[in-house]
């Protein structure tokens, strides 16, 4: 376990709670990148792996919360695009 593969994860995962903020509330798909977000949670999904074989600490809760995070962002990426097509119909 590394402090700064802790600090690492705290501040990246600070960052999605005000992603999903502005998700939700914009109910709107601008300046989002499902592409980017895919990228995001499989890098945590191979972290976890790597955790899970090759190193297992607690820090693999810090990247399980931030995939955690990642995925409702998808998700809400998923209903605002469905929003929006239906708004422009």
């Amino acid at each position: 376990m590394s402090i700064f593969e802790i600090l690492m994860l705290i501040c990246w995962g600070s960052a999605w709670p005000f992603s999903i903020h502005k998700s939700y509330t914009s109910r709107s798909t601008k300046g989002k990148s499902l592409v980017f977000l895919l990228i995001a949670w499989s890098g945590y999904v191979f972290s976890i792996l790597h955790k899970v074989f090759y190193s297992y600490d607690y820090v693999i809760y810090l990247y399980i919360t931030n995939m955690t995070m990642v995925s409702i962002d998808i998700l809400l990426y998923l209903r605002n695009s469905r929003l929006q097509r239906t708004e422009s119909t």
